[in-house]
């Protein structure tokens, strides 16, 4: 394994890299449906809302395998564990890609989602070790920019290939690419066992603390809000906004945009002010979420307020994911795959009823009319967080933890943008 030491500072190894570009393809699979809906739901002869059911059911399986596969891999070989998980990955995507009703498609989504559970469990602390102690935090960077970027090109090329191969063309692409991205890990990733001091019990233990609770809340209701409205987007954007089909993907690409800018400002703007930096953003994002019922019949206008629904949105996951982390003290794996759970809590909940609300007579504009309520929601958590004193309790839970520990701290993971 290389050494931590021998890592220059400002320069991260190749695993990094190869784990971020993982990262890329999870976050691409997980949102790449949004754009390919309609088409998706008229092949396999169920509603549009139905169809939405493909990114739930992604969600929960995130939702269980998240700390499932956290505590199941705890002792396990890494490397073999990332590349039986990106195997599994793309198998997922070959048989979705090849069914023909919308049960296996269903069902080979929660698979694909377990299986990316089980790598982002372990995939952070190799993240962290390989690039040591001075490199840590940048390379966690690199690994959320996988994510993040995924939202920006890798969404958007999903959707410009669905329109010319047709939906089945990107999961044939992302079962190739996994399959190529598990030989480089087998090529990059180091073999080393897991720590055998790893304690199952003080993972559960440090899950008794009621201000962790309050974050993760916060994040269910947050991104189930901004999720549940960007699942059924495309038709809002077509039907409502009267923009044509083949420009729903440059849509998508603003919308990623904004999450790389909304990231990019919650975590500049979250170590000096995290309580008044969530509070603010989320306002502002349920106040867009709120503007773009009355205001989606115009396009311009339908464009700019995807794009800061992004951008305020996504400000707030790196602030609560951090904090949530600090409060767990000691037991920074088993909460971070919870944080994970948490996020993809909030898009299976959102998006379940807002396909709902769009079968109603809200129509298209009832998924944002849930987004709003939702975002709105997550003010009451985020508020009782300010009065408890959160930032400064997080300061002190910091202090407290061994210097392993705080490498792991930063290991912190994105939401399902994801």
């Amino acid at each position: 394994m290389p050494s931590a030491a021998g890592t220059a500072p400002g320069k991260l190894p190749i695993v990094v890299w190869v784990l971020a570009a993982c990262t890329f393809l999870m976050g691409t699979t997980e949102f790449v449906i949004a754009g390919l809906l309609p088409e998706m739901a008229g092949d396999l002869g169920v509603s549009v809302p139905h169809a939405g059911l493909l990114i739930t059911a992604f969600a929960i399986g995130m939702i269980v395998g998240g700390p499932a596969m956290a505590m199941a891999t705890l002792r396990l070989p890494r490397r073999r564990t990332l590349i039986l998980a990106l195997a599994v990955f793309a198998l997922g995507h070959v048989v979705a890609a090849l069914s023909s009703t919308f049960p296996v498609l269903l069902m080979a989504r929660v698979v694909t989602a377990l299986a990316t559970a089980a790598f982002w469990a372990i995939g952070f602390v190799i993240a962290t070790t390989t690039a040591g102690p001075g490199n840590s935090t940048r390379a966690v960077g690199v690994m959320i920019g996988g994510l993040t970027l995924a939202n920006v090109v890798g969404v958007p090329i999903g959707s410009f290939l669905g329109q010319f191969t047709g939906w089945r063309g990107p999961f044939w692409a992302l079962a190739v690419l996994s399959a190529v991205a598990a030989a480089f890990v087998g090529r990059f990733i180091p073999t080393v066992e897991q720590r055998a001091d790893v304690s199952v019990r003080a993972e559960l233990r440090a899950l008794r603390q009621g201000r962790l609770w309050l974050a993760l809340t916060a994040a269910v209701l947050l991104m189930g809000g901004v999720l549940a409205t960007y699942t059924y987007i495309a038709p809002l954007l077509t039907d409502r906004a009267g923009i044509a089909e083949g420009a729903v993907p440059l849509v998508l690409i603003a919308f990623g945009v904004g999450a790389l800018g909304g990231t990019a400002i919650g975590g500049r703007m979250g170590d000096r002010r995290p309580m008044a930096t969530t509070i603010t953003a989320a306002a502002a994002t349920a106040l867009t979420l709120f503007l773009l019922i009355p205001l989606s019949n115009s396009p311009v206008a339908a464009v700019v307020l995807v794009f800061l629904m992004a951008l305020t949105g996504f400000t707030v996951p790196p602030v609560v994911t951090s904090l949530a982390v600090r409060f767990a003290g000691d037991a920074p794996t088993l909460t971070s795959a919870l944080t994970t759970s948490a996020y993809n809590t909030g898009i299976a909940a959102g998006s379940a009823v807002a396909g709902r609300a769009m079968d109603s007579s809200l129509g298209l504009t009832g998924p944002a009319l849930v987004g709003t309520i939702s975002a709105a929601l997550s003010l009451l958590p985020l508020i009782a967080l300010a009065l408890s004193g959160a930032p400064r309790q997080a300061r002190v839970v910091a202090q407290r933890t061994s210097p392993t520990h705080a490498q792991d701290d930063a290991a912190t993971p994105a939401p399902s943008q994801h």
